[in-house]
């Protein structure tokens, strides 16, 4: 039976208020869905899914914790969904331009290039309807950021800002608060997401 290391990475998206105690343990958003989607796709692949992602986490956090959360881990596969707290924690006052975040990403990616055999997943950073209207153009600002990024060193692309807006249901469907998923966005993300990771575990499946 083909064996895979799955890495979930991110900020509170990613974490879902998961049991910190537990890496395998993957909280309640998009990871909880795209796993058992998974499982159920390859039911001859042994998965091993954990969560690492953590409430609250930057770019510069990812960047400090890439040898213990990702490099030690020695994933298959890993997946990264970040720059939305880059942007919003700005407003609390937090030096982190632009160049900063690009700068820090690129340092995790390129480390895990050098590190690490695991196939990379980016997924595009989003925020829904009018709640968080006041960062919306800085979102859509480190878009091409991440896209540069993704082309250059990931294996996997997907749109997720793209895909939420042009969902049909009402945003506060998605994310009441236009950032952490409701348990219906949660599914929705992890439904979409299984589309765009599948290539990879073909790949990996096929090796």
């Amino acid at each position: 039976m083909k064996k895979i290391k799955y890495l979930f990475q991110g900020d509170s998206i990613t974490d879902g208020r998961r049991d910190k105690n537990d890496i395998h343990n993957l909280g309640g958003s998009y990871p909880k869905y795209a796993s058992a989607i998974l499982r159920g796709l390859y039911p001859d692949v042994e998965f091993e899914f954990i969560n690492l992602g953590i409430w609250g986490n930057r770019t510069d956090d990812m960047l400090a914790r890439v040898d213990s959360d990702i490099i030690d881990v020695q994933p298959d596969v890993v997946t990264f969904l970040l720059g939305v707290n880059d942007v919003w924690h700005r407003y609390s006052g937090v030096n982190n331009t632009d160049e900063m975040m690009e700068a820090n990403y690129r340092a995790i990616l390129t480390k895990i290039k050098e590190k690490t055999h695991a196939k990379i997943m980016i997924m595009q950073p989003y925020t829904v309807g009018d709640c968080q209207a006041h960062m919306r153009v800085e979102v859509e600002r480190i878009h091409p950021i991440i896209k540069r990024l993704a082309d250059e060193f990931a294996d996997a692309y997907m749109p997720l800002d793209d895909i939420l807006q042009a969902a049909e249901n009402e945003p506060s469907y998605y994310a009441g608060d236009g950032v952490h998923p409701t348990n219906e966005g949660a599914a929705f993300i992890g439904e979409n997401y299984v589309k765009y990771v599948t290539p990879l575990i073909d790949e990996l499946v096929g090796e």
